[in-house]
């Protein structure tokens, strides 16, 4: 092995002048992934650090419909210095002209434990409560008071209840511990409420328990103890560890998913990678044939050239983690003032360890065959340039195991093994069809340059001849645009039918409003109301109650269902007596008319059948605090795809009727009736929550647009490692054109027809990585769209024509960037310095 470093370093005093594509393309995969996995251990780290201030407590006890039992409130006591208790739910923001859903959170005098909420104008959060002239006082977000055209010392009402607005609030501190919320917020006092009519029984309201803990609390051990007692009671437990499970798990998600992006980008870059390794000992063909005649054997040469690859890996890795690491960092004001979570921008060894091992992992699989293909030439053959040929098994088997390894890695820690495994199968079958598309792409060439097609026109004759013959650029042309157009194809096709989706479709299947919390003695004239307005084409009520499906089969729910959705967190219920009309039954029977015997349940098919559930086996809810038993006896089709009502549980009416409930209501009508009816509503009951459909799409669309543009920028970092490896191939290829202009020249080509050849050469490549980019997209939006989002897919022709355009467009940009000195080379001075 000293022979072989001696050798190593004194071939790398040539310079990395052959090898700055290898740079490049690692680089750019590394920092990808170093920058992404920063970022998401960042906003970890802002979460963890800044924990108790965003929770708004060091924990949080949650409830559904109800306040806290004594029991409840006295384990509460009992752990904590202090516990402040907060309502939030959604209502109707009233003024004499207008109306607005708003997030209405009330609080109590201790609130914030942590952190200070900021006004404006400012002033003490108890004195902006307090109110004036009478009427309690109230904080609005900005967005709402801009949208009822408010202004401090104006009122407002809430349910039967009159506010005044005293200041915008332009802070909550606890505001990323809160779910997706449909309306901007609105901050009351809880006993301001006491005569709004909103709190009656069967409201849909939560309460959360703050809890200020003693310094050195044991919380795991507090998390126990709360969950053993209270956990079949519907209790939900969050503390400071982690405050926002759910932007956690987002930015977990979206982070793995985004590493997995910058893995295809890494694919990308081995294409160039392995190019740019096999041109380089193609350089070097004098040197390893010297070497042979001396007597040196074949694994001291494959060691002394492992070493140089090994040494520009190290150096690759090194930039990209500079890179990764460092623009965030650089950018760190700019991202944590633009976050609405917490992020201690710094740098992550975790991260850095995962991007630096995926490059290593990827530099040795991409450059392995170059190397190893070095072992089947004789030096005799070295001297005449004679070509490889495959490399002996155990290298093969070597490469088949690296790609394991890197799949395996990846399964591992993305946390999405379906993912991983689906991202990884996507990348290697759309290499292998990039690779067939460029092996016919070369055969349809040469059989096209004979053809008649080509006759009397040289300029196309040439690009054919050129894709067809021998040192062809389509192999690494398509193989590493392709793969990047690939994934921005199936980002524009899965984007453009989920925009299609809400756009198009679900306008013309979705209700008009969902209606909440109207009350069992208010249904009778809602539905009269709603009969009696001729645009109300169709409206469905059902009453409403939460639950938690806490055992089944009389087992603990998570024992059998895991972290399925049905038994995480409450879910809606409600009764029924005859079966509704409309209902599909799938399995089992309903229940007769009238039916008065032990509780029975109807359950939705699909959640039945991953939970493993049919007629006959039983279920538990706890409602209210109150646990309710039934049988399951049939299974019924729901679905929740057209924004409608829909029920995974159903019982009996006599099970559930005598529980405080309310109803909830869909109504359909046109766009231009909207705003009338709700008016109307929201005048007569005042109660009533009317979520407008409409308004809850666009708050989707933002989020789905967000993530739409995220991924985008990561496949955009993949198409631009692609067009470095272009670059590259093209800045190899410029000997060979020159020699080829040449020759052209010599025969009497004009500058204009050997330019315009070299443009036939590189659109015909763009345009054949851009249609199977097209093709890899359609089929991965078909999968994305039928299998993850379970709606139907339509192709979309405007993102995919765009796709094949860039195609064409980066392959003649990269191509004539070095067509320019081709032309400007003198023929007699190049065809005399060839052999």
């Amino acid at each position: 092995m000293s022979l072989a470093f001696r050798i190593a370093r004194r071939e790398l005093r040539g310079g990395l002048k052959d090898l700055r594509v290898f740079l490049i393309c690692l680089a750019l995969g590394v920092a990808a992934i170093a920058g992404v996995g920063t970022l998401r251990a960042s906003i970890q780290a802002g979460l963890a650090d800044q924990g108790s201030v965003l929770l708004g407590g060091d924990a949080e006890m949650r409830f559904t419909y109800r306040f806290a039992s004594g029991d409840e409130r006295a384990f509460m006591a009992g752990a904590a210095e202090r516990v402040s208790e907060i309502v939030d739910f959604r209502s109707m923001a009233l003024t004499e002209t207008d109306q607005a859903l708003t997030q209405l959170k009330a609080v109590d005098g201790l609130w914030p434990l942590y952190g200070a909420a900021v006004l404006d104008p400012a002033m003490p959060l108890s004195e902006a409560l307090a109110g004036e002239g009478g009427l309690p006082g109230a904080v609005m977000d900005p967005i709402l008071i801009e949208r009822l055209e408010l202004a401090p010392g104006d009122r407002f009402r809430l349910g039967t209840q009159e506010f005044v607005l005293m200041a915008a609030l332009l802070e909550e501190p606890d505001n990323g511990a809160d779910s997706f919320s449909l309306g901007p917020r609105t901050l009351v006092a809880t006993p301001a409420l006491a005569g709004s009519g909103l709190l009656s029984p069967g409201s849909l309201f939560e309460t959360k328990y703050r809890l200020a803990l003693p310094p050195g609390s044991d919380l795991e051990r507090l998390e126990a103890e709360a969950r053993r007692q209270f956990r079949d009671d519907g209790m939900r437990w969050t503390d400071a560890r982690r405050p926002a499970p759910g932007i956690e798990r987002f930015i977990d998600r979206m982070g793995s998913f985004l590493v997995l992006v910058g893995l295809a980008g890494l694919a990308v870059g081995g294409v160039g990678i392995s190019a740019a390794v096999r041109a380089w000992l193609q350089g070097k063909t004098a040197t390893i044939a010297t070497l042979k005649t001396l007597g040196a054997p074949m694994g001291l040469i494959f060691a002394s050239y492992l070493i140089q690859v090994g040494f520009l890996t190290l150096i690759g890795i090194a930039i990209g983690l500079v890179l990764g690491a460092g623009v965030p960092l650089i950018a760190a004001p700019w991202i944590e003032a633009s976050l609405p979570f917490p992020a201690k921008i710094g740098v992550s060894p975790m991260a850095l360890t995962e991007a630096a091992f995926y490059g290593a992992l990827t530099a040795l699989i991409f450059t392995l065959l170059p190397l190893a293909r070095a072992e089947r030439i004789r030096a005799a053959a070295l001297y005449r340039g004679g070509a490889a040929g495959w490399p002996r098994r155990r290298w093969i088997l070597a490469l088949v195991v690296l790609v394991v390894a890197l799949v395996a890695t990846a399964v591992i820690t993305s946390g999405i093994p379906e993912l991983a495994l689906g991202t990884a199968g996507g990348v290697l079958a759309a290499l292998a069809v990039l690779a067939l598309t460029a092996w016919g792409l070369r055969r349809l060439a040469r059989r096209l340059a004979r053809g008649g097609l080509a006759q009397g026109r040289p300029a196309l004759r040439a690009a054919l001849a050129a894709i067809g013959g021998p040192g062809s650029e389509a192999l690494p042309v398509v193989l590493s645009l392709g793969l990047g157009l690939s994934v921005l194809a199936a980002v524009g096709q899965i984007d453009a039918n989920l925009r299609a989706a809400i756009d198009r479709d679900l306008p013309t299947r979705a209700p008009a409003f969902f209606f909440v919390d109207i009350q069992p003695g208010q249904i009778a004239a809602f539905t009269e109301n709603a009969e009696a307005d001729p645009d109300v084409s169709r409206y469905e009520t059902a009453p409403m109650l939460r639950g938690v499906v806490s055992r089944i089969n009389d087992r603990p729910a998570r024992e059998v269902a895991g972290d399925h959705w049905v038994v995480r967190g409450d879910r809606g219920v409600s009764y029924a007596g005859p079966l509704p009309a409309g209902t599909k039954l799938t399995a089992g029977e309903w229940w007769p008319e009238g039916y008065q015997g032990e509780p029975q349940i109807s359950l939705a098919a699909a959640e039945a059948a991953e939970l493993g559930l049919g007629p006959g086996d039983r279920l538990t809810v706890n409602i209210l605090g109150r646990e309710i038993t039934g049988t399951i006896t049939s299974l019924r089709e729901v679905d929740f795809s057209n924004a409608g009502m829909g029920f995974v549980i159903v019982m009996n009416e006599a099970a559930l009727a005598g529980a405080p409930h309310s109803h909830i209501a869909t109504l359909y009508a046109p766009p231009e009736a909207e705003a009338r009816i709700l008016r109307e509503v929201t005048r007569e009951w005042p109660n009533v929550t009317a979520i407008r459909i409409r308004e809850a799409v666009d708050r989707v669309s933002e989020a789905l647009s967000s993530i739409a543009t995220a991924t985008a920028w990561a496949a955009a970092g993949t198409l631009l490692t692609g067009f470095a490896v272009l670059i590259g191939t093209a800045a190899a290829g410029e000997r060979a054109r020159s020699y080829e202009a040449a020759l052209m020249k010599v025969l009497g080509a004009t500058r204009r027809r050997i330019l315009m050849s070299f443009a036939l050469r590189a659109a015909f490549l763009g345009a054949a990585a851009g249609a199977v980019a097209v093709f890899a997209g359609t089929v991965s939006g078909w999968a994305v769209m039928r299998f993850v989002m379970e709606s139907p897919y339509r192709f979309e022709p405007v993102p995919a024509l765009g796709i094949v355009l860039g195609g064409v467009a980066a392959t003649l940009l990269a191509g004539l960037v070095f067509a320019g000195r081709s032309l400007r080379v003198k023929p007699a001075r190049l065809l005399r310095s060839q052999d």
